[in-house]
């Protein structure tokens, strides 16, 4: 909003209504700088809130679990670290490592169709009942004897398939071998370089161990 200084009227009436003006100008700066920060602040923390939740991981730093997105970590393109979770890497370590407790109907289908030795009829009575994968990794050998499994070398094939596939999903995150204080600073320094790429952060001094 343009106004002019008031000139038309006696002085004590001008002076009163620029000291209002005065006023208005300078609240009206203040609600500006005061929505830049909100919008600010709201890129902030849509930086981590938005986006695919896929980007999202936890990982495996000598132990210690670390949650970081992946996009952070690919900060610096060329880096080894970068590479180890480029799109083409990531795709076929994201297959390996399906949660089962994700699985579809379908999925726990296919899985059950391609163990060795377990009969046409068995594989039937999976289909017939729509297992998810949740329902899958909780059946123990009276669940499956209630889903009519009832042959005992069937029930113990089953029986360690499944010890296996709970495992493995157990074992998603990947495996960083260094040092979690040190990978700790490393992400942070990262996260802050990618909030500096956004103008959201001054650029960030080198980490320091």
């Amino acid at each position: 909003i343009i106004m002019s200084e008031a000139n038309s009227f006696s002085k004590s009436i001008n002076d009163a209504l620029n000291t209002k003006l005065k006023a208005l100008k300078d609240a009206e700066e203040e609600i500006s700088s005061l929505e830049k920060s909100f919008n600010d602040e709201e890129n902030f923390f849509n930086s981590f809130a938005s986006g695919d939740v896929k980007d999202v991981i936890t990982l495996n730093v000598s132990g210690t679990a670390m949650t970081t997105k992946r996009s952070t970590l690919r900060v610096f393109e060329e880096s080894v670290l970068a590479r180890q979770f480029d799109d083409t890497t990531w795709t076929e370590q994201g297959k390996a490592n399906h949660h089962v407790k994700e699985w579809t109907p379908d999925n726990v289908n296919t899985w059950i169709e391609n163990i060795v030795g377990i009969p046409d009829d068995v594989v039937g009575i999976f289909k017939e009942n729509e297992i998810m994968g949740r329902e899958l990794i909780a059946l123990g050998i009276e669940g499956l004897k209630m889903l009519g499994v009832e042959r005992t070398g069937t029930l113990c094939l089953l029986l360690d398939e499944i010890k296996e596939l709970e495992k493995a999903s157990e074992d998603v995150s990947p495996l960083i071998e260094h040092s979690a204080y040190c990978f700790g600073k490393i992400i942070d320094y990262l996260r802050l370089k990618q909030l500096h790429s956004q103008g959201l952060a001054d650029e960030p001094v080198l980490p320091t161990v």
